[in-house]
């Protein structure tokens, strides 16, 4: 298998890309999966209860479980790896809770200060990031704290001999694991291995890689270049197949704290700038597997709507966004564009959105890297002189972007939020009500509340939304279709 990318950090804590998350997937469990209706089934969990009053859960996880080391999954592990997790990644859960506690080795329960309708969701969701079991002496530090060894209790063990760094990390079915009995149905159900091994190869140039799909080298391309998308469709022995029916919004973030995105006014100027059918061109040419986006909430999810849309005009508006940045006070400060050169769309989504802001009189500078310096240099929230960065173009799941509570890109509660740091606290006071609403109808008008706010402050600006199918040889299938990531169990080859 070639990854859309290298593998450099382990932990899914620390680290929120999908990558990390597939390697989580493979060899961490986790309590709960959604299965391919969305709807939260138990996985590690074999029962759980609710008291009357709906403030105390309490659960019971399945015999059989056992991390890689030989050693028995306990509660305690269980409520090491909920507090590390939700320090980050579910700080609603951290707000409501009283006390997350082991009652026995198989049994532990959360206490919470007020009912939270949406727990078993937050416990079982693929959109923000998912919470996955690690042993307590690993999951027993601040969540800022990189975990650095690699044993999970899940269907695949970690092969550290064989581990190159740069090159290939390989998977090993694990024998000892014990999948739940229902059949396999998207992450919930039974987790069969039918591989004994799943490498996965780092080939940086696409050319490359996609030769060695031709030549039978390797068996999966997770994101075949859409100039090879008519050569894949003609060969016999391969074809493509879209994992992921949501698809995925492409958007770019800002770093807010910094000049000049920290004017409203210059983030205002992005959103009007943005000709999105242009970028669309560029990540993705075949007109299948791409649409324009107006919504906070993207297309196709319940909470997809039209407020405060009028900023959306064929083909941008670079007069006024450049009349936005002169309201902004900006004076040629350098706009650092992050570029990883091994990821084929951003990179020319990058160079694209470069010579569009030079044409406006920005002073856009790219500063080209692979992905794993583009996570690491986003981190950095100083000046473009400090080894700061203005902009990065990423993109979040479809289905990810219709849970705000879950999803990285629709916080907007700075520093303590996702890379680039968009703050409103008008906006902050609505997302809080989300878990509380009731009914669909009101979510829905709480949404479109929420998106009046985010397009006028404009906390990211969107690209455009595709879909993005893999590549594969014919003799490969099983592969699991669900949102955001890749499961590696279940498939098999002829």
């Amino acid at each position: 298998m070639v990854k859309a990318a290298d593998l450099r950090v382990f932990d899914p804590v620390v680290d929120t890309s999908s990558l990390t998350v597939d390697h989580a997937l493979a060899i961490y469990d986790t309590l709960f999966g959604l299965d391919s209706k969305a709807i939260p089934q138990p996985q590690m969990v074999e029962k759980w209860g609710v008291s009357d009053d709906k403030k105390t859960y309490t659960f019971e996880f399945r015999d059989g479980l056992s991390w890689h080391d030989g050693t028995p999954v306990t509660a305690a592990d269980c409520v090491a790896s909920i507090r590390r997790w939700s320090q980050v990644h579910a700080r609603l859960l951290m707000e409501r809770a009283q006390d997350i506690s082991k009652k026995d080795d198989k049994t532990f329960t959360i206490a919470l200060k007020e009912p939270l309708g949406l727990l078993i969701d937050l416990l079982a969701r693929v959109s923000g990031q998912p919470l996955f079991i690690m042993r307590e002496k690993d999951a027993d530090r601040p969540a800022t704290e990189l975990v650095t060894a690699n044993i999970g209790s899940g269907p695949f063990k970690f092969n550290e001999a064989l581990a190159k760094p740069g090159s290939s990390f390989a998977y090993d079915r694990n024998e000892k694991y014990v999948p739940r009995k229902e059949p396999s149905d998207g992450f919930a159900g039974g987790k069969i291995v039918n591989v004994d091994r799943v490498i996965w190869d780092n080939i940086g140039d696409s050319q490359t890689a996609f030769a060695a799909l031709q030549a039978g080298e390797i068996d999966y391309l997770e994101q075949p270049p859409v100039d090879f998308y008519s050569a894949i469709e003609t060969d016999p022995n391969l074809a493509l197949q879209v994992l992921d029916k949501a698809g995925w919004v492409l958007g770019l973030r800002m770093n807010c704290l910094q000049k000049p995105f920290n004017n409203v006014k210059a983030r205002q100027a992005m959103l009007h700038l943005i000709d999105q059918e242009a970028f669309l061109r560029v990540a993705v040419p075949d007109p299948r597997y791409g649409q324009t986006v107006t919504s906070l909430f993207g297309s196709g999810t319940p909470y997809s709507n039209d407020e405060n849309t009028g900023w959306f005009k064929k083909g941008g508006d670079p007069e006024r966004a450049k009349q936005l940045l002169k309201e902004a006070g900006y004076s040629g400060e350098k706009v650092v564009i992050l570029q990883p050169t091994n990821i084929a769309w951003i990179s020319d989504a990058a160079q694209l959105l470069a010579a569009t802001l030079r044409n406006i009189g920005v002073n856009a500078e790219l500063a080209p890297s692979d992905w794993s310096g583009v996570a690491a240099r986003r981190s950095n929230k100083g000046a473009v002189e400090d080894g700061g960065w203005s902009i990065f173009i990423t993109s979040d799941s479809g289905n990810s972007v219709g849970d705000p509570i879950g999803a990285v890109f629709l916080s907007a509660n700075g520093e303590k939020g996702w890379y680039g740091w968009p703050k409103n606290d008008e906006y902050e006071a609505l997302r809080a009500k989300w878990p509380d609403v009731e009914t669909l109808e009101e979510r829905k008008a709480l949404a479109r509340d929420m998106q009046r706010i985010w397009w006028d402050f404009v906390g990211d600006v969107y690209l455009g939304q595709t879909l993005r199918p893999i590549a594969r040889r014919k003799t490969l299938s099983g592969l699991i279709e669900m949102p955001a990531y890749i499961a590696m169990w279940n498939m098999q080859k002829a």
